[in-house]
This record gives C-alpha cells, structure tokens and sequence, in this order.
C-alpha cells in the first residue's frame, strides 16, 4: 500500500517477519528491539539479533520505510556497557533513529553518534515543557513520545512550547503507571519492565482450574484473577487484576481494554502531532497487518481532510474492548 506525506505512521516489529508485515501493510515507520535488556520487550521469540536489524534495515529502506530501534530501558549499574553497545550497533546497522529514556544513554547517543537521530522514549516520562526541553537542548533530542497521561488540549498546549517532534500512541496495551514508573511487575516477580524489560514475564504466569470449575490466573505467587464461564480471559498482570478493596470488588486499578484513538487523530493531526504509534510488539504478524492496515487508512484520511474509514479492530483489543483513556478524561 503506497504511503502518504503529511503524518508518520509507526508500527511495532517484533521478529523480522512482523517488520516485513509492517511494512508491506503501510508502516512509515517499524520500531524494534535487540534480544536483551536493553528494550521493554524482552521476551523469549521476540526481537532481533544484530543480523535481522540489518537485514530489516534493507528491507524497509528499500521500501521507504524508517526502522527505529528503541533501547529504552534504564542501564543497570555496572552493565552500562550491554547499553551502549546497542548504540553502537543501531548505528552500525544504519537504523534511522534510536529511542532512549535514560540520560546517561542520551547523552552518550549525543556524544559519539551525533549523527544518529534520538527520540526520546515514553519511558523517560517526560510530559511538560521543562523536562523534554532538557532533552532537546542538552542532547538534541528530535521527537518526543508523549506518555499516555495527556488530553487532546493538553498536548497542543505543549507542542506550542517545545521544539521537537512529538510521537504519541494511538493504539494497544495501555498502563496503569506512568511509563518508566512501574514498579508492579518486579514486586510480583522480580523482573522490572523498566531495567529487565519485561513486564509479567511468561515464565511467571500460570493457568488452573478451581474448585468450582472456574479458570484462575496467577503472577508469581499472586492470584490475578477468576473467571466465569465464557468470560473472555485477559493476560494477568497485577494492574489489570480483580480485586476487593473495602465493599467494592472488581478491576481496581484498571480493566484490560486497549487504547483505540482512531477518531481522535484529527485533532491531534491540529494539535501538532508529527507520528502516530501503534503498541505491540509481542502480537502475531496477523494482528500487525490488519491494525498497520486499518491506520494506514485512517491516517491517510485524516491528513487529506477525508471522512475517516470505519475500523473493525474490537476483536483485536485486549479483552475486546477499547477506551481513548486519558486522551478524552472524562471524569474531569
């Protein structure tokens, strides 16, 4: 599908094979990660060795596509080096730009790299004029990938304010925590999605059945959840748990839905949004293609002033259904 100027769209990858999908399907823009703890997607299966990102890397310049690699992660002390080294090869693989979080990394991107393009990860939190400014100045930082915690308004009050690019997500997971934050998964675990990068691990999860007939999801030692028959079943993690809190019972901190920001996007398109982020770099190529394809279409109609196409994407959200989360804020 032929992509259109005006708005990037930026697409998860999370093996080669997602990264062709994507880009075949209209991404402008993949972004991916090395098989370690340098990115928030460390899962078994996932991610690319230093012969698939520049492989990849061909593949999507060829296409005139963008590969991003995001190493957004926070260094662990004495292992600095398994970081940088993630720098060097980006760059070494030609990629077009990384996506950072921590300082340190930041400006070490800056110092040795300073021609490799540097976005600043939703990880590093970075939600007012003052903090991404510092960025942008200290390490010429190009785009900044807003946290899922702004309203519309929010967001053109703060383009007005900042001079770089500004990245936000349009749809998947969604987090209770302010990005770069949690501290959930670890207590449960022992595995950071902000240091480890991984967030409820597989190895950590387990399925039973209980005594009366119910399926029953576990983290590590905690209980997450139990379902009645024909529930739709969510993937347990400690924020997207049922819980009793006083008299009330229910999803305390937050319900497994996904983020579906499809109608908003000419308003961000007003508000000054450069890129449009689709999360999920652990789902099936079947899952990226036809979410890459839906948006490419929405996108596209949204920058020429078009009437945006329906989407079908219900049955792809997390525990089938959506919210515009904090974009809309409703209970304000």
């Amino acid at each position: 599908m032929k992509k259109k100027s005006g708005a990037e769209l930026i697409c998860p990858a999370g093996t080669p094979a997602a990264l062709h999908t994507a880009v075949d399907a209209g991404a402008d823009a993949v972004y991916v990660g090395f098989q370690d703890e340098t990115n928030a997607r460390n899962f078994p299966g996932l991610n690319f060795s230093m012969a698939d990102l520049e492989e990849g890397v061909k593949y999507a310049h060829k296409n005139k596509a963008k590969v991003l690699v995001a190493i957004n992660t926070y260094p662990q002390a004495g292992r600095f080096p398994l970081w940088k080294k993630a720098i060097d090869n980006a760059r070494k693989a030609k990629a077009d730009a990384v996506i950072v979080a921590d300082v340190g990394l930041a400006q070490y991107t800056a110092q040795n790299h300073p021609d490799l393009r540097l976005h600043l990860s939703v990880q590093a939190s970075a939600s007012n004029p003052a903090a991404i400014e510092y960025f942008v100045k200290n390490f010429n930082v190009k785009r900044v990938v807003l946290p899922r915690v702004l309203s519309v308004p929010e967001i053109a009050a703060l383009k007005k304010q900042i001079a770089c690019e500004v990245e936000v997500f349009v749809f998947g997971g969604l987090c209770v925590m302010a990005e770069g934050r949690c501290a959930l998964s670890s207590y449960c675990t022992g595995k950071s999605p902000n240091m480890s990068g991984v967030c409820s691990p597989a190895s950590h999860v387990q399925y039973t059945v209980g005594d009366n007939g119910a399926m029953v999801s576990h983290l590590g030692e905690f209980m997450i959840n139990r379902y009645g028959e024909g529930e739709n079943a969510a993937y347990p993690t400690l924020c997207k748990g049922r819980f009793k809190a006083g008299k009330e019972a229910g999803y305390i901190f937050e319900d497994p839905t996904s983020l579906n920001a499809a109608e908003l996007i000419p308003g961000l398109l007003a508000a000054g949004v450069t890129a449009f982020k689709i999360e999920g770099r652990q789902r099936s190529r079947a899952y990226i293609g036809e979410v890459v394809s839906a948006f490419r279409k929405i996108v596209d109609a949204a920058v020429n002033g078009n009437a945006l196409p329906s989407n079908a994407l219900l049955s792809l959200a997390e525990g089938q259904s959506v919210t515009e989360g904090a974009y809309d804020k409703r209970w304000r």
